[in-house]
């Protein structure tokens, strides 16, 4: 079932919605932007008309933290003129902000920016959207004076230019892979849950973990969250990302660990992983609690949990590979994209790779590519662990098929014999049979021989008894036969059945029999009635051997 959304959600995703997401968190028209440390003293009309000072070819994480002017180069002519239009960017990490819109009549209108204002002006995709004043004139300069930027991963990052109708149409894209997503993640949980229920594999929880936390990350992410909760400070939001995140990494490991065989992690690489997590665990809390401090330094801090996380992968993966584990290569296949998109990310947050609006989202493909695969891998876990426990309930039955027979002739042993015959109120036939001069027959061709005589013995006694008898070696050359009083079992037809099996070295072999009639429904029953079986044997036996006896009244007194 979650293989078939899966594939239905990468359909959609990939197959229909790229080439209109392609546009995607770049709605409408890119503008370049310049940057310069924050002038308090001067107006916001004096930066747009005079821009010296201002770099346009640094990057911006190379700044650092603190405030900043960012002014917007080569705007589009007649900007505004001809319908509302929309200025978009990505979330980060500020405290306050203003944007001042310069037209070409020279006037000025300020938008302000708090957490609060930026929150409620966030779209899907976490872009801050806001919808810039209209006026008779067009817009001619851009301002932005940003008060307390991290900087973590730039200061205005990717800003454009939208028409009310792109802005929609990126809403309702992404809204629909966001969905879609929601559903791959629903449909996930609820699969492996019901799957958890029914065989109780602890790696199943910890996959259910990974994928709430990754929908929770999705919905922080996303914008979505401020919609639902729209008096949500953004930095708020911001460290519930961090927060869902490292989550989901944690329970990714706990994955890992669980899915594959305890070998894999036994040593000093089970020791690796446990300080990892603790490691990303202690990144996450420092920075959600102390971020608005110092938001860079903690930033690269998480990031360097974060990089351990994607070594602490390979020598897993040695160690799978050296093990020789079975579900190395379907684990392999399942996780590469995961982690080649977290490197891809992790890269772009240490500044080695530009922002793309993709890359900043990459948990969706990721996720996407994962859960198509994840499924099969644990599909495949679950299969092995099936034949692993089918084998192991075989070898069970063995071992107490073993427990419960005599290993020389596959016969009842006397303990299986007795836990079967007990409790039978109806009366019941019992037949004890025993071989005429067995010592005779062992020191003439060897015990080798013996062994041989007492498995064709049980043999001939399969042969010439109904179905719903129960034989036993009692032990050494006593046997033991019970069927119903009414069942069609005879003493004649057992002896015949035994003088015409063709012994070892042609040795004429015979057996004497006592039979007894009576009831078994305990352990007294039983003893009574062998003992009367035993005493007629021993009549047979003084009679001259080869023949049977039934215990009569004379008998049991």
């Amino acid at each position: 079932m979650a293989m078939t959304i899966a594939m239905s959600v990468a359909l959609t995703m990939f197959g229909f919605a790229l080439p209109a997401a392609a546009q995607i968190g770049v709605v409408g028209t890119r503008i370049a932007t310049c940057i310069a440390p924050m002038r308090p003293e001067l107006s916001a009309r004096a930066l747009m008309t005079d821009r010296d000072g201002f770099d346009c070819v640094s990057p911006q994480s190379a700044l650092g933290s603190g405030d900043f002017d960012v002014i917007a180069t080569h705007l589009p002519p007649g900007l505004g003129a001809s319908g509302p239009v929309a200025l978009r960017f990505a979330s980060v990490w500020l405290d306050r902000a203003s944007l001042d819109v310069l037209y070409a009549d020279g006037g000025i209108a300020r938008v302000a920016m708090d957490q609060r204002s930026i929150t409620a002006h966030l779209r899907l995709g976490a872009m801050i959207e806001y919808n810039l004043p209209a006026r008779t004139a067009p817009i001619t300069g851009l301002l932005w004076r940003v008060h307390g930027a991290g900087n973590v991963r730039g200061i205005v990052l990717g800003p454009s230019i939208a028409t009310p109708i792109e802005s929609a149409r990126s809403d309702l894209t992404l809204g629909a892979l966001y969905a879609g997503f929601g559903g791959l993640c629903l449909a996930l949980l609820i699969y492996n849950l019901a799957l958890w229920r029914a065989l109780r594999h602890r790696f199943q929880l910890a996959y259910c973990a990974m994928v709430t936390a990754l929908a929770i990350y999705a919905v922080s992410s996303s914008g979505a969250l401020a919609w639902a909760f729209p008096f949500i400070a953004n930095n708020d939001r911001i460290r519930i990302n961090y927060l869902m995140l490292a989550l989901a990494v944690v329970a990714a490991l706990s994955f890992a660990r669980s899915y594959f065989e305890e070998r894999v992690y036994a040593g000093w690489v089970g020791r690796v992983d446990r300080a990892v997590c603790a490691t990303m665990l202690t990144a996450t809390s420092v920075f959600i609690a102390f971020a608005p401090l110092a938001p860079g330094p903690l930033d690269r801090f998480y990031n360097a949990a974060f990089a351990l996380v994607l070594l602490a992968v390979v020598p897993v993966m040695v160690r799978a590979w050296w093990q020789r584990s079975n579900y190395l290569w379907l684990f392999a296949l399942g996780w590469a994209a995961p982690i080649a998109f977290a490197a891809t990310r992790l890269a772009n947050n240490l500044h080695l790779v530009d922002y793309g609006f993709w890359i900043d989202n990459s948990t969706l493909i990721a996720m996407t590519v994962e859960a198509l695969l994840s499924s099969l891998a644990v599909a495949y876990r679950i299969h092995l662990v099936t034949l692993e426990r089918d084998e192991a309930r075989e070898q069970e039955i063995a071992a107490r098929l073993l427990a419960a027979t005599d290993p020389l002739t596959g016969l009842f042993n006397r303990r299986a014999f007795l836990e079967r015959i007990m409790g039978r109120h109806d009366d019941q036939l019992l037949l004890l049979a025993d071989i005429d001069h067995f010592k005779r027959v062992n020191e003439t061709i060897g015990h080798d021989g013996g062994d041989e005589v007492l498995r064709v013995f049980a043999r001939a006694l399969r042969s010439s008894v109904p179905a719903d008898a129960l034989i036993a070696r009692l032990g050494g050359e006593e046997f033991a036969i019970l069927a119903p009083a009414t069942s069609t079992l005879s003493t004649s037809s057992v002896l015949d059945a035994l003088r015409a099996e063709r012994m070892p070295f042609d040795l004429s072999v015979t057996a004497s029999i006592g039979a007894c009639t009576g009831p078994l429904a305990n352990d007294i029953d039983w003893k009574r009635l062998y003992r009367r079986a035993d005493l007629a044997l021993f009549e047979a036996k003084a009679a001259g051997r080869d023949r049977a006896r039934h215990a009569t009244v004379a008998t049991a007194a």
